[in-house]
C-alpha cells in the first residue's frame, strides 16, 4: 500500500491538515446524507455559481482555452468555463458516493462500450495499460475496469493532505482496484510487476510533469511523461485509450478505444517519442469532442519563464540525450 504517512509532520502541519480535513469531511458528510443525485446537483450548482467566481483559477482556464480554441468566440469559451465548473462541482460532491458508481446492480451508473478492444488485449496474454485524462468524473475508469472483470492496479498522485489522501485511497478500494500505486520510482516497479502478471494498469496521462518530453498539445509544447510509452514498448503492453463522458447528472458513459499503433523503428528513443506523441494526440482529440468536460485549470503548459527550460530540454534531446527513464521519480502518471 502506497499511502502517505503522518510521521514527520510538524505540529503546525498537523493542525493545518487537520483543519482542512475537518472542513472536507463535513462537506462529504453533508453530501452523503442527501444522496447521490441530490449531492451531484448541489455540487454542480456550487461549481457553476461559486467556484466559477474564483478569478485567478478561472483566468487560467480562460487563457488555456484562448490558446487551444482561438477560432471560438469569447462567449463560447466562457460557456465552456461555466460547464467545466459545474462538472467539477459535481465530481467533488460525488466523492461522497464513489461506492455507488457502478456498471451493474439495481441502479447502474456507468455504461461501457468498446470492450472488444480491451478483451482482445487480455486474450493476448499480456498486461495492458488503460490511459485516460481528467474527463467528467475521472475516478470511474478503474472502477469500470475492475467491475467488468479485469484484475490490476490504479496509479494515482497522492494528495498533499495525508488525512484526506488516506480516505481517498480507501474510497477507491471500495469500488475499484484494491492495488493502489502511488506515482514515483517505487510505483513504476510495481507497475512493471502488475503488467508482467498479465493484468491491467489504469492511469491518467494528461497532467504537467517537471521531467519528460516537450510534446505538442493543442498547438503548444507541454512537458509530457514518456513513461506509459516506454512501459508499453519494453513489455509489449498495449496502450488502450478510455474516455468518460457525463451523460446526465450522475450517470456516465465509458468508451474503450482501439489500442495505439506501436512504432517499431528499432530506435528506442524515437519510438518512445512517437508513441508519447500518439498518446497525446489521442487525448487532445477526445478533449475536442467535449471540451467542457475536461479540467482546463491544469497548469498543463509552461509559463513564459518556463519556456526556456522546455527549449533547453529540446536541445538536449536533439543531441540524443533524452535521458528520461521509466523509473525516474519525475515521471508522473496522474
Amino acid at each position: 500500500m502506497a499511502e502517505q504517512e503522518n510521521t514527520g509532520l510538524t505540529l503546525s502541519a498537523k493542525l493545518r491538515y487537520g483543519a482542512e480535513a475537518a472542513a472536507f469531511f463535513a462537506f462529504i458528510g453533508l453530501f452523503r446524507a442527501i444522496g447521490l443525485d441530490a449531492a451531484s446537483a448541489v455540487g454542480g450548482f456550487i461549481g457553476r455559481h461559486i467556484f466559477y467566481r474564483v478569478k485567478p483559477i478561472m483566468d487560467r482556464a480562460r487563457e488555456n482555452l484562448r490558446a487551444a480554441f482561438p477560432e471560438k468566440s469569447a462567449d463560447d469559451r466562457e460557456a465552456i468555463v461555466r460547464e467545466m465548473c459545474e462538472n467539477l462541482g459535481r465530481v467533488v460532491a460525488e466523492y461522497a458516493h464513489l461506492d455507488k458508481l457502478r456498471i451493474d446492480g439495481s441502479d447502474p451508473r456507468i455504461t461501457v462500450s468498446g470492450t472488444e478492444h480491451s478483451d482482445a488485449a487480455r486474450a493476448g496474454g499480456r498486461g495492458f495499460i488503460f490511459f485516460s485524462g481528467h474527463f467528467a468524473n475521472w475516478e470511474l475508469m478503474p472502477f469500470a475496469a475492475v467491475q467488468y472483470g479485469y484484475r490490476g492496479a490504479e496509479v494515482y498522485r497522492p494528495i498533499n493532505n495525508p488525512y484526506i489522501d488516506r480516505w481517498m485511497v480507501a474510497q477507491r478500494r471500495k469500488n475499484g482496484p484494491a492495488h493502489q500505486i502511488a506515482k514515483g520510482a517505487r510505483g513504476t516497479r510495481q507497475i512493471f510487476t502488475t503488467l508482467r502478471r498479465g493484468e491491467v494498469v489504469c492511469l491518467l496521462a494528461d497532467q504537467k510533469t517537471n521531467e519528460g518530453l516537450p510534446i505538442p498539445f493543442f498547438g503548444r509544447e507541454a512537458m509530457t511523461t514518456p513513461a506509459p510509452a516506454m512501459l508499453s514498448l519494453k513489455l509489449g503492453a498495449p496502450l488502450i485509450p478510455a474516455s468518460i463522458e457525463r451523460v446526465a447528472g450522475a450517470r456516465f458513459r465509458m468508451r474503450v478505444h482501439p489500442p495505439l499503433e506501436v512504432p517499431q523503428s528499432g530506435d528506442a528513443d524515437k519510438d518512445s517519442y512517437s508513441l508519447t506523441l500518439a498518446l497525446t494526440e489521442k487525448l487532445e482529440a477526445l478533449i475536442r469532442q467535449c471540451p467542457a468536460q475536461w479540467l482546463w485549470i491544469h497548469r498543463r503548459w509552461p509559463t513564459t519563464r518556463a519556456q526556456d527550460q522546455v527549449r533547453g530540454k529540446r536541445a538536449v534531446q536533439a543531441l540524443g540525450g533524452r535521458g528520461v527513464g521509466v523509473e525516474s521519480e519525475g515521471s508522473s502518471f496522474t
